[in-house]
């Protein structure tokens, strides 16, 4: 967790960095499309400082007020980073209907596209560092961060291009068309980055096929018990939790029980790491005839 915390740190600075280069060719242009580019590193900022935030919140032990730890505020900081998302690109669409309707020509447009240019160097190659972090340390807010950046990243090299192509044939609307353009890619990836954090909020089940792998261990690791039903999985961000019942038969004795649960949560672990399994046993009257068959 403190290697998540250092990296959430490091984008702080990164993204200043990039904010700079971004403001300073927006700033010697005049580019509605550079503005665009600029004010959405302005939510990245913002963003890195909410997941380093939440990094070290969600790094806290449980305690008797969260028994389950506090790793859910790393998802939190994704809803807020995506909401952000979403604000900047309505205030990028604002930005280019003003600029539409007073159009006026780019200046020293080559040296602004050439610092956009190694900025958006700059964010590709952190973006790859925050993705490999992300998924390492099962992390929501550093993932979002990510993905985030990688859509900035696509987003730069769209409007450098496009601004190429305006100054070549000197058709000024294309700056705040490639705006709006921007706008709304990012307020795409605002509602999508919304939309995972709030599932991890609302306890939204795994991928069904993250479940059904799941099943097929317990079933192939249970044997001595008849059945295991009422599975459900939940995950806080770096921990999943698994829960279910095991049916046994009603003469096991309790240890005979107890060996089973140890094979079957061992098995899991060395699936899925960072699971916490908690397996409720009862006997062969509870049977449901519904559940994980078991080999």
């Amino acid at each position: 967790m403190q290697r998540l915390q250092r990296i959430a740190g490091i984008s702080i600075f990164v993204g200043l960095l990039v904010l700079a280069l971004k403001g300073l060719a927006w700033w010697i242009t005049g580019s509605a499309a550079l503005y665009s580019d600029a004010l959405e590193t302005v939510v990245n900022v913002a963003a890195a400082g909410l997941t380093f935030g939440a990094l070290r919140y969600a790094a806290r032990p449980a305690d008797a007020n969260h028994p389950y730890g506090h790793d859910k505020a790393e998802f939190f900081a994704a809803v807020l980073e995506g909401v952000l998302i979403v604000i900047a690109a309505f205030s990028i669409i604002e930005h280019a209907w003003i600029v539409w309707r007073h159009p006026a020509p780019i200046t020293t447009p080559l040296r602004g596209i050439a610092l956009n240019a190694l900025a958006t160097v700059v964010n590709g190659a952190w973006a790859t560092v925050l993705l490999r972090a992300g998924r390492q340390g099962l992390s929501p807010a550093l993932s979002a961060d990510a993905r985030h950046l990688l859509a900035d990243v696509l987003t730069s090299v769209g409007v450098i291009l496009g601004l190429l192509g305006a100054v070549l044939v000197g058709a000024l609307w294309l700056d705040p068309a490639l705006a709006v353009c921007v706008a709304l890619y990012i307020l795409a990836s605002g509602w999508r980055i919304i939309r995972s954090s709030v599932g991890g909020l609302m306890d939204e089940a795994p991928d069904p096929r993250v479940v059904e792998r799941i099943r097929a261990v317990v079933g192939d690791h249970a044997t001595g018990a008849l059945e295991a039903h009422d599975l459900r999985m939940r995950s806080t961000g770096r921990l999943t939790f698994l829960e279910f019942h095991l049916v046994v038969p009603g003469a096991m004795r309790v240890d005979e029980a107890h060996a089973i649960c140890d094979r079957i949560e061992e098995a899991l672990r060395r699936e899925m790491g960072n699971l916490v399994v908690t397996i409720h046993v009862e006997p062969e009257g509870k049977a449901k005839q519904h559940g994980v068959p078991v080999l």
